[in-house]
């Protein structure tokens, strides 16, 4: 049966308030709270809104199919539920059901409800439909082979493999319609090594004296405000057996940047908690300086804009990559390890690394991206700005107008999470920009732990997605208004 779309005739006349109020907490999250108008109001657009389209529904998902846009606003209702949340955390972690039908029944309600609202597929076929559809949408996506961590060589290689099968599903996909492949060190070098290097680096920090054989050149990592709390005592140096794990390590992470620029397809490495993130970037600025050439960066990192010494390690590294002649590239996020960080610096007697407000994390996230965006107007250098928030996107778009930045290949990208901030990512990409999806793919068991992280860590992500519920919900009401009385 074809897939009835609402017609734009539906939508004449609706719009939305986008004010925001800040959260009622003082951690913060990638979006604050929405003020809900009535259903119909009209309020008068703000230039910036006006730019973006983003109060207007007709244009925004006049190419969203009418099943997509219900499907959409129960996911995205469901998820802001915090007691339902709840529940199914404990589902999907709980012993009785872990095996055997129960644990059958789990992945099935899984599969046909988050797992397909938040993942691109089960595999790459699958994966490169999805691009397809966001592709005919005018989005663009952002591969990610969905495995999280590997603890020794035989997990990683097998890894690997994953990733570099994933380059060669992009190469095959029509050109541009995959913006980044994405890659996680903690996948390609065990865990227990990333935690070894991260205190190490951290110890040499505090102590310039302690040096290292195997160090490879790379950029600052740290600035005077990060914390070195994680390490409390000078580490051993590395064993010969875990010198020879970071050798391998390092060619892993080298024949995937290899292969990324041969296909000239930039790879985007995400960032993880602040236990092991020294490590990441460690590799992550060495294979720059090896592969980042001309005016185009194969490699990104990741600043986590919630962290206090955020902006301070952006300036540093961005500063010492100019005098090598190193262009940089970096994905600008909020993060999405609030508790974590939390717990763990409160575990040290330490206060959070985390930003004390929301609002200091909003200030630092949109005064990095003007940094950034100032970098790539004047320079070689590429953000990608991977923002929920409707504020945040506002600002960068002036920015982005004021400097003369537009829709310039792998200069600067928008981004959200698949399934997250439909009515931004439209309204981006209808002013003009390139705007990409993180779209994480595997089997459901591999992803499960990215989905448990989406519902626990950004919480207040999914509650405060009432914005994309609001359009969606005025869509549904329309839709059966529609067809309950008019047909």
């Amino acid at each position: 049966m074809a897939t009835r779309v609402i017609p734009r005739r539906i939508f004449k006349g609706s719009r939305y308030n986008t004010s925001t109020k800040p959260l009622n907490t003082v951690h913060p999250s990638l979006t604050p709270a929405i003020t809900q108008p009535a259903l119909f109001e009209k309020p008068p657009k703000a230039p910036a809104e006006a730019a973006l389209g983003i109060d207007d529904a007709e244009r925004l998902f006049a190419s969203v199919s009418t099943g997509r846009l219900l499907r959409s606003a129960a996911m995205l209702h469901a998820t802001a539920v915090g007691p339902m949340v709840d529940l199914g955390m404990w589902v999907t972690r709980s012993p009785l059901f872990q095996s055997g039908l129960p644990r059958d029944l789990v992945m099935y309600a899984t599969r046909e409800t988050f797992f397909s609202h938040f993942c691109a597929g089960e595999d790459a076929v699958t994966a490169s439909k999805s691009i397809g559809a966001l592709n005919d949408a005018g989005l663009r996506g952002m591969l990610v082979y969905g495995v999280e961590d590997a603890h020794d060589n035989e997990g990683c290689d097998r890894n690997l493999n994953g990733f570099l099968d994933t380059v060669t599903v992009s190469k095959s996909l029509p050109p541009s319609s995959v913006s980044f492949n994405i890659v996680k060190i903690t996948a390609i070098c065990p865990m227990a090594l990333l935690e070894r290097l991260s205190d190490l680096l951290r110890w040499q920090q505090k102590d310039p004296s302690f040096v290292f054989p195997w160090k490879q050149d790379s950029l600052p990592i740290f600035a005077e405000t990060s914390p070195l709390y994680h390490t409390q005592k000078r580490p051993e140096p590395l064993t010969p057996e875990e010198e020879s794990d970071l050798q391998l390590a390092n060619q892993r992470l080298l024949q995937l940047c290899q292969v990324c620029e041969e296909a000239n397809m930039p790879l985007l490495v995400d960032a993880e908690h602040t236990a092991v993130q020294p490590a990441i970037d460690y590799f992550t600025y060495a294979a720059a300086i090896k592969h980042n050439k001309g005016s185009n960066p194969i490699v990104f990192g990741t600043i986590q804009t919630y962290l206090k010494d955020a902006k301070d390690r952006l300036l540093l590294t961005t500063k010492a990559a100019e005098k090598m002649g190193v262009p940089m590239g970096f994905k600008l996020v909020r993060g999405a390890y609030m508790s974590t960080e939390s717990k763990l610096a409160e575990s040290f007697g330490h206060a959070s690394p985390i930003h004390t407000t929301i609002q200091d994390t909003h200030n630092c996230f949109n005064d990095c991206a003007s940094f950034m965006l100032e970098r790539v107007a004047n320079g070689p250098d590429s953000v990608v700005l991977a923002t929920h928030n409707i504020e945040s996107g506002k600002l960068a778009v002036a920015k982005a107008h004021e400097l003369g930045v537009g829709k310039v290949k792998n200069k600067l990208e928008f981004a959200q999470l698949y399934g997250m901030s439909e009515a931004l990512s439209y309204g981006l990409s209808n002013a003009g920009f390139q705007v990409s999806k993180y779209m994480p793919f595997g089997p459901v068991e591999m992803v499960m732990p990215y989905l448990l992280r989406r519902a626990e860590e950004n919480r207040g992500l999914l509650a405060a997605s009432g914005f994309d519920r609001q359009l969606m919900r005025c869509a549904e009401f329309k839709f059966l208004f529609i067809n309950l009385f008019l047909t």
